[in-house]
Formats: C-alpha cells, sequence, structure tokens
C-alpha cells in the first residue's frame, strides 16, 4: 500500500519533491529553500517555524497534479490532447533579436517573448532563473526587468533551481509580470495563484521549456571532476548550452597559477552524463512539456540539425492567452513563426508517449513496494503503455523500477540535509 503525503515534509522524505520552490513562497514563516547536494533544490523547516497551515502542500505539483483545462475550449486540438496536454497552436520560430537567438538553447524563443511582454506589454518585468553570480555552476531565482538583463541569462541550466520561492518578487510590483520556469515549476504557480488573488493579479503570462528531468548539483561537480576541474571555487562561469544550436557545455576557469582556461563539450555528450542524477521525482513525471502553462518552448527535433544552423524553437500555444500573446509579439517584430504545423510537435519529441506510457507502470510498482505516488487527475497514460511500448521496454519499465525503489530507499523516508558550496580560500 502506498504512503499518505499529508505534509511537506512527507513529500520531501519520500522523494516527490521537485524543487519549485512554491512552498517557501506559500508559508515563509515555517519554510526556506536551501540545497541537497544529491537531491535538488528542497525546502527546509526553519528553526523558528510556524505550524504547517496546509496552504504550501496544495500548491505542490510533487505531490499531486489535476488538470482542468476546458475540453470544449476553441481552438483546442483534440488529437494531441491524451498525449500531449491542450494544445492550440505549434509553430516553429526564432527570435528576430539576433543576439537573443544566438544565445538562446534552441532560438531564444522565451527570452524574446519576456522581452516583448516589457517593452510592449507594460509588465513590470520577468521571473526566471540565472547562474548565480558567485557561485556559477548554481542557479538563483531572480526578476528581470530589462532586454540586456534576459539576455545575459540566456541558455538553459540543467541544474537545480527553485524559481517559484521568488513569487513575492512578482507580488512587489505594480504590474503584472511573465513566468518561466520547467513544467513543475508552472504547475505550482497555477495551483499557487488559485490560493492566492493577489498572486493571480500579478502572473502576465506563463511560459514553461520542455525538460527532462533535473539532474542533481553532486551530477554537476562530478562533470566538472571528469574534466579536470576539481576545485569548483576556481569557476569563473559555466555553459550548460546556447552560443550555438544545439549550444555547447562550456566552463572557464582559473588553474592554481592563476591563468584563465576553459573546457567544452557537446550538448549530447554533457547530457549523457548529468541525465544519471536526475531526482527522482522527475522519472514519475507525466508533464515534460509544459501542459500548464500559457505558451510552451522546446526543441524543434524532428529534423536534424546542420552544422552551423542558427537555432530555431518549437512554440506551443497552450491557451488562447498564450495564442494571442505569440501572435501579437510576431506581429510586433519580436519573433518570426514559420511551419505552422501541429505534427511538429509529437515529431521532435517522438519518445515522449512512451515515457507517459512508463510512468503508469512506474505508478503501479510503487504502490506495490510501498512507497509513495503522486496523485495524477486527468493525465492519460494507460493507453500509451500498451501502445507505445515494446514488450522490452515494458519489461526494462518494471524491472528498472524495482531496483531503483530499493537502490534509492523508496519506500522508507530519507533524511534530506542541507549542503552548503565550498567558498574560496583567501590569499
Amino acid at each position: 500500500m502506498s504512503k499518505s503525503i499529508k505534509e511537506i515534509t512527507d513529500v520531501t522524505s519520500r522523494q516527490l519533491c521537485t524543487g519549485c520552490g512554491v512552498c517557501a513562497f506559500m508559508e515563509p514563516e515555517r519554510f526556506q529553500m536551501g540545497d541537497a547536494l544529491e537531491l535538488g533544490r528542497r525546502p527546509f523547516v526553519r528553526d523558528d517555524a510556524a505550524a504547517e497551515t496546509g496552504r504550501a502542500l496544495k500548491s505542490c505539483p510533487g505531490a499531486n497534479l489535476t488538470h482542468d483545462y476546458n475540453s470544449d475550449a476553441p481552438r483546442l486540438q483534440k488529437e494531441l490532447v491524451d498525449g500531449w496536454g491542450p494544445v492550440l497552436d505549434v509553430w516553429e520560430g526564432f527570435s528576430a533579436d539576433d543576439g537573443i537567438r544566438k544565445g538562446g538553447s534552441s532560438g531564444g524563443a522565451a527570452t524574446t517573448l519576456a522581452v516583448f511582454g516589457i517593452e510592449k506589454k507594460g509588465f513590470a518585468g520577468v521571473l526566471h532563473t540565472k547562474a548565480r553570480a558567485d557561485v556559477p555552476y548554481l542557479n538563483e531565482t531572480t526578476l528581470s526587468r530589462s532586454r540586456p538583463e534576459l539576455a545575459a541569462a540566456t541558455g538553459s541550466r540543467y541544474a537545480p533551481a527553485s524559481p517559484c520561492d521568488g513569487l513575492d518578487l512578482m507580488l512587489n510590483e505594480e504590474a503584472p509580470s511573465v513566468f518561466i520556469g520547467k513544467p513543475c515549476d508552472v504547475a505550482a504557480v497555477q495551483k499557487a495563484r488559485k490560493l492566492n488573488p493577489e498572486l493571480d493579479k500579478k502572473i502576465g503570462v506563463t511560459i514553461a521549456f520542455f525538460c527532462a528531468g533535473t539532474p542533481s548539483t553532486k551530477g554537476t561537480l562530478d562533470l566538472l571532476k571528469r574534466e579536470r576541474i576539481p576545485d569548483p571555487t576556481n569557476l569563473k562561469s559555466l555553459r550548460f548550452r546556447g552560443n550555438g544550436w544545439p549550444g555547447m557545455w562550456r566552463a572557464v576557469y582559473e588553474d592554481n597559477a592563476g591563468e584563465e582556461k576553459s573546457v567544452e563539450m557537446t550538448y549530447a555528450e554533457s547530457w549523457g552524463f548529468l541525465q544519471k542524477y536526475r531526482q527522482w521525482r522527475c522519472y514519475i513525471c507525466p508533464d515534460h512539456t509544459g501542459e500548464f502553462a500559457d505558451i510552451a518552448v522546446g526543441d524543434p527535433w524532428y529534423r536534424p540539425i546542420e552544422e552551423g544552423e542558427p537555432g530555431k524553437s518549437l512554440i506551443v500555444a497552450r491557451t488562447e492567452k498564450g495564442r494571442q500573446y505569440i501572435l501579437d509579439a510576431a506581429a510586433a517584430g519580436y519573433i518570426t513563426l514559420e511551419n505552422n504545423d501541429l505534427s511538429l510537435f509529437p515529431r521532435s519529441q517522438p519518445n515522449l508517449l512512451g515515457s507517459r506510457g512508463s510512468v503508469w507502470a512506474r505508478l503501479h510498482m510503487l504502490r506495490l513496494f510501498g512507497a509513495a505516488v503522486p496523485k495524477y487527475i486527468g493525465f492519460k497514460m494507460a493507453r500509451f503503455w500498451w501502445s507505445d511500448l515494446s514488450l522490452n521496454e515494458k519489461r526494462q519499465s518494471i524491472t528498472g523500477t524495482i531496483l531503483r525503489i530499493f537502490r534509492k530507499r523508496l519506500n522508507k523516508r530519507i533524511n534530506v540535509e542541507s549542503w552548503t558550496p565550498p567558498a574560496k580560500e583567501k590569499g
């Protein structure tokens, strides 16, 4: 029988936390976000904590997700809903700003749409994450208010991030803002805004980027060690993608003699290393493409990328607000839209239907062995288990989950320990 989830500490100790940070926003008197080296961003109970009110748990995407979109909405593409969530329109496109287009992971769509909100929609800013200034292999939440600030933070960050812990920054602004985050982050925002009318007023539009999972900080540090950068305090900058499509992983650091050096590798090689460090909740996530957002963006992997090709983005309108926002940005010259074709979506992510089916089997195995499971409502998963997985893939999904239950102690509570990055020695 599956373990019940009654409070946020159950979510973290049972390894269902996504690290979004919404609990720290909803109940700041009780929770503060911190780093757990082998897990990701996690909420920790304050020393002088108030009692838990339940508002954090009601906003938590790790514990449960419910689709409540209007199934009769105009333009809703019903043939895509079961596998991809609400979809109104799909384009391939790119930023009209060449610098943003090059700096972005795949065409700069998310960044340029955010810039449009500030410059033309009167939005106060954009809540998102960027590399932490003093520890560049970590992330920090920030509210950017200008094109230069956003352009300086382009490129994917395959490292733990908790953008929802900064939702109070949006509340402090007079005008609404754009929110950019992972699918789970946006899902958390949608849950939180229903409980907080003031927050709801301050969200102009939500943008999610496709996500295959969040590697832990330990993954990043192990990759740095593999590349002979054993002392992370010598790191000056770290990019996971961007500056080309799909972009290179690139670390700039100082050696022991104080000389600046750099090392880089392909996106495929770096992600191939990091993905095995993903937090457990990512393995049982049904939403990798931002189904709760107004707009979702990702890579158009439906075709090979030619060497030197400028970046392009797959742009998905999930709500009418998002669709009109995209069209307005295109009319204003901020983004170029090409290939208005619904088939681009499933063709660009051919493995995700199988992944959705695998989640269905994993949840059954977790229940069988007494591990905690999230509650999902409105997600179609079983049909893809039967239709999109081979017999061998079905077997691997079941046996792999059973092995992970014992290897990761998923049927037991774990102690989540706070970790502080090492500081650079003076002198």
